[in-house]
């Protein structure tokens, strides 16, 4: 695989950029991720700010290979996540779920690269506007926090791609190797992968959650909640009780009540695989087995290698 604009940028081996995923994304996952020639993201979303200093400290002392850290902008504590991102000298931030305008500027005064994630060809072009330097651009098939539109990875792409020259990163349905070569073909200068990662040895998350991971099949997964933030999640107990509530009008005081506090962490890292919030993509119906990152790297480039296609 050839050094592209991705992987100079970053300084990494493979264009391969591991997702920032909320209880999945710690310093065991980064520091893997990055041992293996990609960059791996510690998933600051699910973190108190001590916390975060520490997967912070333990992925330097883990790895001497790039890292960066995945910052959901709408979350509280962003002030403080950002001083201790630079008081531990990262060199690599990814935004997400607020304006790219609103720290850019600060990380890149410091000498960090910025990459945002983004829905929409739209928010792709402020994003450029804003200066970034790496856009993800991520179709709905994506687990967790998503767009409202529906737009799909193999959509998204060709249009970002016309309409941007940053360096374009694209997320959302890719697990295997010939679906990173697809997105490639269509545009995309690098991957983020997310699902295929969460089903890893090295994911923080709970063991009973990976093993669900492995179970889904298609159409086992929905986007919901736009009324607040639109979220992909497993269809279980919790799942349908929300669904209830759509019978019964769009309310969004009522959803945020059901919603409560702590329930992605209650399915994802404490194992309520029925009460709680199962964040995930649709491309889990691909995967079939919780693997140690350096497989899952070994057969990314295996299949992105023998990806081929029928000329007419």
């Amino acid at each position: 695989m050839a050094s592209n604009r991705i992987t100079q940028l970053f300084q990494i081996k493979y264009p391969v950029i591991q997702g920032g995923m909320i209880w999945h994304s710690g310093w065991r996952l980064a520091s893997a991720v990055s041992r293996c020639g990609g960059l791996g993201l510690i998933g600051a979303g699910s973190m108190y700010p001590d916390v975060l200093r520490e997967n912070i400290q333990k992925c330097k002392a883990a790895t001497d290979q790039p890292f960066g850290v995945n910052v959901p902008m709408l979350y509280p504590n962003l002030e403080e996540i950002i001083n201790i991102i630079l008081e531990e000298g990262v060199k690599i931030v990814f935004t997400s779920a607020g304006n790219p305008k609103t720290y850019t500027e600060t990380l890149q005064k410091e000498g960090l690269k910025v990459g945002h994630v983004v829905s929409s060809t739209k928010f792709a072009i402020k994003c450029e506007e804003a200066g970034v330097d790496a856009i993800v651009a991520e179709g709905f098939e994506a687990g967790g926090h998503n767009g409202r539109d529906e737009t799909t990875t193999m959509v998204l792409i060709p249009n970002v791609k016309k309409h941007i020259s940053t360096p374009l990163i694209a997320a959302g349905g890719i697990a295997l190797g010939s679906q990173m070569k697809a997105a490639m073909i269509l545009g995309a200068d690098g991957v983020q992968i997310g699902s295929r990662f969460a089903a890893t040895s090295e994911a923080s998350s709970h063991a009973d959650w990976k093993q669900k991971i492995t179970t889904l099949s298609e159409g086992d997964t929905h986007l919901t909640l736009k009324e607040l933030a639109p979220v992909r999640m497993v269809k279980n107990e919790f799942f349908h009780e929300l669904e209830k509530l759509y019978d019964s009008g769009r309310d969004a005081a009522a959803l945020k009540e059901v919603l409560g506090r702590a329930r992605a962490k209650r399915g994802m890292f404490e194992g309520d695989l029925q009460q709680g919030e199962l964040e995930i993509g649709q491309v889990a119906a691909l995967i079939d087995e919780v693997l140690p990152v350096e497989q899952v790297f070994r057969n990314l480039l295996k299949e992105f290698h023998e990806a081929t296609y029928s000329e007419f």
